[in-house]
Order: C-alpha cells, then structure tokens, then sequence
C-alpha cells in the first residue's frame, strides 16, 4: 500500500470532525464532499450559506452531506465572542474588536476546534500562510510539551523514476526561520513523532548540514551537532544522526563510505533541516525537479490540529491534507 493510501485508511478508520475555514471555495467544497463520501471526516464548511450551497451544488452535494457555519448568523457567534475576549484581552482586545474578529472564518474555525465543536481545522487555500498560522497560535495556542510551534512538509516519493519510494518528512520547510539549537531539536523530536503517528513506523532523524561528522568547522555546523545530542538527552530512543549531509543521510553507499559508524545507515525517513532556507529550497527541488508529491505544510506543536494549505491548491490536496489532519486528531 502507498504511503498515502496507507493515511487515507488510517483516517477512515478513526474519523473526525474537521472544520474547512474557506467554504466558499470551489476546491474545499469539492474535497469536503469526497472526504465525506469515502468516511474520513464529518466536515463543517465556514462561510454564507448560499455562496457554500452553490458550490455543493456544483458539485453534486447537498446541503445535508455537511455542516455550514456562517460566522455571521451562526447561534456559536456570542458564545465565540465571548470566549475569544477572554483568550484575548490581556493583549487589548475589547469586546467590540472580538465581535468583529470571530466573524471572520478563520478565526470561526479555530474557536470551533478551540472550544471542541471540532477535532481539527484547515485554512490556507484563500487565506496566506501567514494568517493562517497567526490565527492558528492565537486561537487554539502551543502544546503544553512543545518548546515551539513548526511545520513539516509530507513528500512522497512513490513514481516509477523515484530510486527509492516511500514516505519522508522534511522540516521546518514553512514557519520558524532560524532555529537555535534547543529550537532544532524541537523541531527534531515533533517531527519524529508526526512521522510515526501519520505513517506507523519508526522514524529515523537526519540532522542536515553541509558537513557530514565534522568534515567541515563552522558555527553553522557545531549548531546541528549541539541540537542533535540535545534531541538525543531528551529522547534516548529516538534514532538519530547528525551532522549529516543529505546524501550521506539518503543514500545507504554513500553512508557506508562518509558515515560508516552512522545509526542512519542511509536510511534516514525524517529530515529536519538547519533553517528555513535550506528546507524551503529542498522541499522544492524535491517537488519541482524530482516529482515528489508534497503535502503541507502541515503544522506540529499545536494544542489541537490546524493545517495551513497553498493557494495554489487542488481538490486533491485539500482531501489529502484532511485525511493527515483526522490522523493527527485521532492520535492524540
């Protein structure tokens, strides 16, 4: 089974509520549908009512396949804005500015996963990243065992041209800029444990560098080597390596030959990168010159899950994202 099949099926196993932040749109309308059909999610749409009904229309839906909350008429409304004052006041936040804020969908969907009318929230499609995530944080807020809030992108590599197939995790492709190394090995250990509760199988960490176990002195190095022994400290059974060069993490020859002592033996299936440069540019290359399938980026270290989509998404990637979403809820 793909490793995409294999999320899928988690998911239809164990659904959950998921609420889509962009209702009005064609796309989401379209995954919501299919997410429904196939038995991953019960989904609420966020938007006008009408607007939404057009697009289920369109789509050979029916308002009574999902939910529609509009933030304008919904009887959740007072309740919302009473609770987000709460959440927010401390930061000048009156009552009259989280009227208006909870009218906007983003904000709706997040009170709903916040205030448990939902398991998990998707936004993105309309909406920046930046916004997404923001809302995100504010709303629903950290994990209280998560040092920070990163993100991960899900790359599949399973075409007849990929040398090697399966599943990886490449982070942090989307959110922190320029992690510390107590940050990295944050990042490190989250995205270990999203690989292994999305995918079922045991992670094996990479921590990325130009330097392959002191092949090169530099700051930059000496960071991944710090944050990889602070990973290792904080979760001795966690299998991982570092510093490593990506094909010495890769590739099992070149491992034997630049890292024979490596646990990794080139086999590594979660690669956390030193900052988001590196990791934006590799997802990217991994996607647009290798013909990896990327989903996300997909958003760890929060309370409860919310995921962030691209703008330039397909039907196709919004039902993938929720299928990882009800994953994510499900496991927790």
């Amino acid at each position: 089974m793909k490793p995409l099949d294999k999320i899928i099926e988690t998911a239809r196993k164990a659904p959950r509520h998921i609420v889509l932040a962009e209702g009005e749109d064609g796309r989401v309308v379209a995954a919501a549908l299919r997410a429904r059909a196939e038995g991953l999610a019960e989904i609420t749409l966020i938007g006008r009512r009408e607007i939404v009904g057009e697009h289920l229309r369109d789509h050979g839906g029916e308002k009574q396949d999902v939910r529609i909350e509009d933030p304008a008429t919904s009887a959740l409304t007072e309740r919302f804005a009473f609770r987000y004052h709460e959440l927010r006041r401390s930061k000048g936040v009156d009552r009259e500015a989280a009227e208006k804020a909870v009218r906007e969908d983003l904000v709706f969907a997040a009170m709903m996963v916040r205030e448990d009318e939902a398991d998990g929230t998707i936004g993105g499609a309309v909406a920046t990243t930046a916004d997404t995530v923001r809302t995100a944080l504010q709303v629903i807020g950290r994990a209280p065992d998560a040092g920070l809030v990163s993100s991960f992108f899900l790359m599949m590599l399973c075409q007849p041209h990929h040398a090697k197939k399966g599943a990886f995790v490449f982070s942090d492709c989307g959110l922190v800029v320029d992690p510390d190394a107590a940050g990295l090995a944050d990042i490190a250990r989250m995205s270990a444990q999203s690989y292994q509760s999305l995918l079922g199988d045991r992670a094996k960490v990479a921590m990325l560098s130009f330097s392959t176990n002191g092949s090169a002195a530099h700051d930059r190095v000496s960071k991944v080597v710090e944050a990889t022994n602070i990973a290792r400290a904080a979760q001795p059974d966690l299998l991982i390596d570092g510093e490593l060069q990506f094909d010495s993490a890769f590739v099992e020859a070149v491992s034997s030959s630049k890292a024979p002592n490596s646990a990794l033996h080139g086999q590594a299936n979660v690669f956390v990168f030193p900052n988001l440069d590196a990791a934006n540019i590799g997802y990217k290359i991994a996607q647009r010159i290798g013909g990896a399938t990327a989903i996300g980026p997909v958003l760890q270290g929060l309370a409860k899950p919310a995921n962030d989509l691209s703008r330039g998404c397909t039907a196709d990637d919004v039902f993938h994202m929720i299928a990882v979403t009800v994953v994510q809820a499900a496991s927790r």
